[in-house]
């Protein structure tokens, strides 16, 4: 009988100390992120499961390019995932197919080619200043998003974290270990 009781408590030790451990992870550095909608096609697609880092943007800010998972601003209970295009200070301006990105009196087209296809057109005509907590988020899938075009910037508090690993589909994940 004290060996059933030594077992049982010994069983209660690790989950109490596996709760200690994951919940804190959990709730301040990783959280898991289901991918819902076609606005970051090709390079993420609906039902990835992704896990999103919440600890780096405590140290740095988010840079240009980056992909991150922020609260809508009209509904902060729902999620997006975007890509940071402007940065605070700046102007964004598209125009002719193309993202202008204006600073300080310079002015320079935003090179996407290493996450956007060929083919892919950002459609409208649009110009915004960002404040200085403000970016300027869209998704990849220019077409079928909704993002900073139609929702404006999004404020710094607002961003959750930025993209870290994507788990599921695995075949995805395999090749993601190989590099």
């Amino acid at each position: 009988m004290k060996q059933v009781l030594y077992f049982f408590w010994e069983l209660i030790k690790i989950f109490l100390i596996a709760l200690l451990i994951v919940i804190p992870i959990r709730t301040f550095v990783f959280q898991p992120f289901f991918v819902k909608g076609q606005s970051m096609e090709p390079n993420f697609h609906d039902y990835d499961y992704l896990i999103v880092d919440e600890i780096s943007y405590r140290f740095h800010n988010p840079e240009r390019g980056d992909v991150v998972v922020l609260k809508n601003p009209n509904n902060p209970a729902q999620k997006f995932i975007k890509r940071i295009i402007g940065l605070p200070q700046e102007t964004v301006v598209i125009e002719d197919g193309k993202v202008i990105i204006e600073k300080d009196n310079k002015s320079f087209v935003l090179d996407e080619s290493a996450y956007l296809g060929e083919n892919n057109f950002t459609p409208g005509n649009f110009r915004v200043t960002l404040g200085p907590d403000e970016y300027f988020v869209m998704g990849d899938n220019r077409a079928h998003s909704y993002d900073s075009r139609y929702f404006g910037p999004v404020k710094r508090k607002d961003i959750i974290g930025k993209f870290a690993l994507r788990v599921w589909p695995i075949p995805v994940f395999a090749h993601n270990l190989s590099y």
